[in-house]
């Protein structure tokens, strides 16, 4: 059965992904509370926002006083960095105040710092951690508290094809992403009982400022693509999510990869 949503929260909204999250939600008519640190990009995501829903039809578009009106209204901003781990409880009660309701929380941010071939850093392995993983503790577990008291909401996690295996590459990122893949799945299976939806959502290589640096490029897809793939996904409750689809073939077969091969592979 497709959802049907009012109210959503992105965190991670300012770019990318998150960005392109909040327009197709726009095109739907809902109203989206914008969180991220970037507060001149959360307001032009917010702004763009307002023009999707009013070439919608349901603002007039050349009316720039009620233009403002919306964009404060329908697409709220909150400028918050997610490893201030002890703030997202408050903000969290904060932002569905102002919003009216919560039907759909999406945790859409990551960093991904370059790793050097031989580099052990533990400060920046710990920011990685800290923003992939714990920030999404933080704010998926108060969205868990209020769903599982509802009976009812969507949640979405922004996980990776990195997290599949142990590669070379990047350790604290590959880890991050496959331990928030397997917290996903415990919500999942904690709330499913409470008529909660948890999706899962495994990218591949995304056209974004995060994978201009990516070793490979193989089977890019865009922003915009991925997030009609990811809204999709969310309003038929699907679990797990590859985008593109093809990376579900990969990920099958880098499972079936004997350790003593996989090692041996180059990335």
């Amino acid at each position: 059965m497709s959802k049907k949503w009012k109210h959503a929260i992105i965190i991670g909204a300012s770019g990318g992904i998150g960005e392109s999250l909040v327009y197709e939600l726009a095109k739907q008519g809902v109203s989206v509370g914008l969180v991220a640190r970037r507060k001149e990009e959360l307001q032009r995501v917010a702004t763009e926002a307002s023009k999707v829903l009013g070439n919608r039809g349901q603002v007039l578009g050349k009316n720039p006083e009620l233009r403002t009106t919306i964009h404060e209204s329908r697409f709220p901003i909150f400028v918050h960095d997610v490893t201030n781990f002890s703030e997202a409880p408050a903000l969290f009660q904060e932002i569905t105040k102002q919003l009216g309701g919560l039907d759909l929380i999406i945790y859409n941010s990551g960093i991904m710092p370059l790793v050097a071939k031989d580099e052990y850093n533990f400060e920046k392995d710990r920011s990685i951690i800290e923003t992939n993983l714990l920030g999404a503790f933080a704010w998926l577990n108060e969205a868990a508290m209020r769903f599982q008291n509802a009976g009812c909401g969507t949640i979405v996690g922004i996980s990776s094809i990195a997290g599949e295996r142990g590669r070379r590459g990047m350790p604290a990122y590959i880890t991050s992403k496959a331990a928030l893949t397997t917290y996903l799945e415990s919500l999942r299976n904690r709330l499913s009982q409470h008529g909660v939806s948890v999706v899962t959502i495994k990218p591949g290589v995304i056209d974004t400022a995060m994978s201009k640096d990516a070793a490979t490029k193989m089977w890019l897809y865009s922003a915009e693509d991925t997030a009609r793939e990811i809204i999709k996904a969310a309003h038929r409750g699907v679990t797990v999510k590859y985008v593109p689809w093809k990376w579900r073939l990969v990920s099958f077969i880098l499972h079936s990869l004997p350790s003593f091969i996989f090692r041996r592979l180059n990335f």
